[in-house]
């Protein structure tokens, strides 16, 4: 299976900040995703946008939950929105929903 290389775009949404991710979430994607987290101003919250991911395999949880760790020594808190109701389902079977607040997209406007 080809994969589509991550990349993750930090922006401003009404004062939170947004790590937008387009591509596959898998091994390769601790450094996109280091280096957009490491972009962050201390905000307390960081929203994960998941909406341009079209594959995550355990791998790439196993990044989530690495960047989640940071987080959570930086003081932060990360929110997911974006997930597919498969992901989705996911998060709550590997129990990342338990230590992140998955939102859906309509929720965050």
């Amino acid at each position: 299976m080809a994969t589509a290389e991550l990349k993750a775009r930090v922006r401003d949404e009404d004062g939170t900040p947004v790590i937008e991710l387009t591509g596959d979430v898998d091994r390769d994607a601790e450094g996109p995703l280091a280096a957009a987290y490491a972009e962050l101003e201390h905000a307390g919250v960081v929203v994960l946008d998941f909406s341009n991911v079209s594959y995550i395999n355990s791998t790439g949880i196993a990044v989530i939950v690495g960047l989640l760790a940071q987080a959570r020594k930086d003081g932060q808190s990360l929110q997911a929105r974006g997930l597919s109701d498969h992901y989705r389902r996911i998060f709550e079977i590997t129990r990342l929903a338990d230590f992140m607040t998955i939102i859906d997209q309509e929720d965050s406007r």
